[in-house]
């Protein structure tokens, strides 16, 4: 009873609810970047990819073959038809970037509350996924100018937050002694930024499926209109969706590298069949096939998207069921 009074003690109560109201100010600011981004890829133009560049729809098509047997018209260069629009996507960037500081603020104060690294249980763990998605995206929309993948992000952003403040939400203190290590800086950490790579780039592969199917309704004379007509082209979705992949593939590789030296220093021995471990290590060779088959049988397209989706359904299973449906030496939930 005296510990686990001197833990409560020890937390600074005033970090502590500055954190909680951060919590409440970055989901309020990326749910009004989802709405900007929303009204932006529903009356703006849509996008293509000529020599690693986004450029808008015009005239003076090129055909090029994206390597799955349908040809993509990659297009010159025009200026934006609407001033407002472009004002309003750069809004919704900005929007984007103050709620990414709330986010990392929101975890920092955290951390100094409870005096420890800020991801100790689920919801800690959540919270930065999302912080390392964002910033995934933020460095696609100011790199590859791929602003357009803002609502397809923020969607799943905004699903994972309010799981995590509903039924996820942990009041800061102490962690379980297992985790009192600087692994958890390392290994977790790890982990954390290759999932929010892999999460933006789950996003464009689902986002790359809708587009390659209405360039199929085109292709066959159907005429698109709505949403669907604005989507980015496939072909660019493709190769965002495998920079992500490419990006984020060797940090879960060292992230389950780091993870075995920590388990052997914590349990005597670097791998235990843990259903944690079997799940990730699932995870990476999925991800290597995909890899693997860009590289080596030249698939792009749909079939490397697939892979790349099976993927990224075993990346969601073990980190939402393995927590919640199994018992293992991880089931820290």
């Amino acid at each position: 009873m005296v510990n686990v009074l001197a833990a409560e003690a020890a937390v600074d109560q005033r970090m502590a609810s500055i954190s909680d109201v951060l919590i409440i100010a970055m989901i309020v600011t990326y749910a009004v970047a989802l709405f900007l981004f929303a009204i932006e890829a529903a009356y703006g133009r849509r996008q293509t990819l000529r020599s690693n560049r986004l450029v808008a729809v015009g005239a003076g098509a090129a055909g090029t073959d994206d390597g799955d047997g349908l040809t993509v018209n990659v297009r010159a260069e025009q200026p934006e038809t609407s001033a407002a629009r472009h004002v309003l996507g750069n809004v919704a960037l900005g929007v984007a970037v103050l709620g990414f500081v709330l986010n990392a603020g929101q975890i920092a104060t955290r951390g100094i509350a409870a005096d420890r690294w800020p991801w100790g249980n689920m919801f800690e763990f959540v919270v930065a996924i999302c912080l390392c998605t964002m910033g995934a995206f933020l460095y696609a929309a100011f790199r590859y100018r791929a602003r357009y993948l803002g609502t397809f992000v923020l969607v799943p952003v905004l699903l994972l937050l309010g799981i995590a403040a509903k039924w996820l939400y942990t009041e800061a203190g102490p962690v379980i002694p297992a985790l009192h290590s600087y692994w958890i800086a390392i290994h977790v950490s790890a982990a954390i930024i290759a999932t929010g790579g892999f999460l933006v780039s789950g996003s464009a592969a689902i986002t790359y499926l809708l587009s390659r199917h209405t360039e199929e309704r085109r292709a066959r004379g159907e005429t698109v209109t709505g949403v669907a007509a604005k989507l980015p082209s496939s072909e660019l979705l493709d190769q965002v969706s495998h920079r992500f992949i490419v990006l984020a593939f060797p940090l879960w590789t060292f992230g389950i590298i780091a993870g075995a030296v920590w388990a052997d220093e914590a349990w005597g021995r670097f791998w235990g069949w843990d259903p944690k471990e079997v799940w990730s290590f699932i995870t990476w060779v999925v991800y290597a096939a995909y890899l693997h088959a860009r590289a080596t049988a030249g698939w792009r397209g749909r079939k490397a998207t697939w892979i790349g989706l099976v993927g990224f359904a075993c990346l969601l299973f073990n980190f939402f069921a393995v927590n919640y449906l199994f018992s293992g030496l991880h089931s820290y939930a």
